[in-house]
């Protein structure tokens, strides 16, 4: 919902200030649509449904796996493909994976939205839009920018949203956005995000050469000056970075390259979280096998790792897998 819009056609119509509000209240509710709201007077929603769409985003698709994940294609008004996925768990987290651009122009080999066309920023509605679609089928409590784009290209954005997901019922301290190491809007998060908003560094490989070839922005902002943004932000919020491990089987699956992950990151700084790889044609995922040694040979360093749970693999659940096929 645009909300900017929204408070644009109130004040036409020479309503009170908070109207706007109380329609927003309602959303992040998850009411579907301006019909449920009956606090306001019947002509104003009827006006509005004409006036100004419910939704900035238009469902094309969703599909539903056999582990109660959901994933589901929209396409903007001017016609861009936005994905975004409702992960459950059985411990009763409802975590949301966003998206931030249509596409990405980071080109990551591995990352099937970086094999498509770059389209554009996502406003801060249509971001905002992509979680309340998920609220109207119930609670959600966690949320990653994870899914299509690259967060820092689109901080201002991104953080708009953030900031208005505890109204849905997402916390700040339970929001994470993500990087592959954008440097300048990095160091803008680090700089101006008072909220404890976590960070979360997309890293998967120790190795520079090996990095600047899974990843072209490698080349651009080197790894060692990420991490010292990553550290300073330890420093100023005393809070870990999630480091983001995907697994690729014998590219980045050794014992030695795990040893060399902990070397380079060290004990206290960081978390790794290890990523069984949903392939998306070049790639193949590590076995098991590879990544139970992997992680123990990280917890044997001292570097705490987890493995996450592999969500949707029976939807094409990872970014950019449904709107690739389209």
């Amino acid at each position: 919902m645009d909300l900017d819009l929204l408070q644009g056609a109130a004040d036409a119509r020479g309503e009170p200030g908070y109207r706007a509000a109380q329609v927003w209240e309602w959303a992040a509710r998850g009411a579907g649509g301006y019909d449920e709201m009956t606090n306001l007077p019947a002509s104003l929603r009827d006006e509005l449904a004409v006036a100004v769409p419910f939704s900035t985003l238009t469902l094309e698709e969703e599909a539903r796996s056999r582990d109660g994940t959901v994933k589901a294609l929209f396409r903007t008004a001017d016609g861009h493909p936005v994905e975004a996925v409702l992960m459950r768990y059985r411990d009763g987290r409802r975590s949301l994976c966003l998206s931030s651009q249509s596409g990405c122009p980071l080109t990551c080999t591995f990352c099937a939205t970086g094999a498509m066309r770059f389209g554009r920023n996502l406003t801060a509605w249509e971001i905002l839009d992509q979680a309340l679609h998920f609220r109207r089928s119930g609670e959600l409590n966690h949320a990653v920018f994870m899914g299509m784009g690259e967060p820092m290209l689109n901080l201002d954005n991104v953080l708009s949203a953030a900031r208005r997901l505890p109204d849905i019922g997402i916390t700040h301290r339970r929001t994470t956005v993500s990087t592959v190491g954008w440097l300048p809007g990095l160091r803008r998060f680090v700089d101006d995000v008072e909220e404890p908003i976590r960070l979360a560094l997309s890293l998967h490989a120790a190795d520079g050469a090996l990095r600047s070839e899974l990843m072209p922005v490698n080349d651009r902002h080197p790894l060692d000056d990420v991490l010292a943004e990553c550290r300073r932000y330890v420093a100023l919020r005393g809070r870990k970075v999630f480091v983001e491990y995907v697994m690729l089987a014998g590219v980045n699956d050794r014992a030695e390259q795990a040893r060399a992950l902990a070397r380079l990151l060290g004990p206290k700084t960081f978390k790794v979280n290890l990523i069984p790889y949903n392939p998306t044609g070049r790639f193949e995922g590590s076995s098991r096998k590879a990544i139970a040694a992997f992680r123990e040979a990280l917890l044997v360093a001292g570097l705490p790792a987890t493995v996450r749970l592999t969500r949707g693999r029976d939807i094409d659940a990872a970014c950019g897998q449904l709107a690739a096929a389209r």
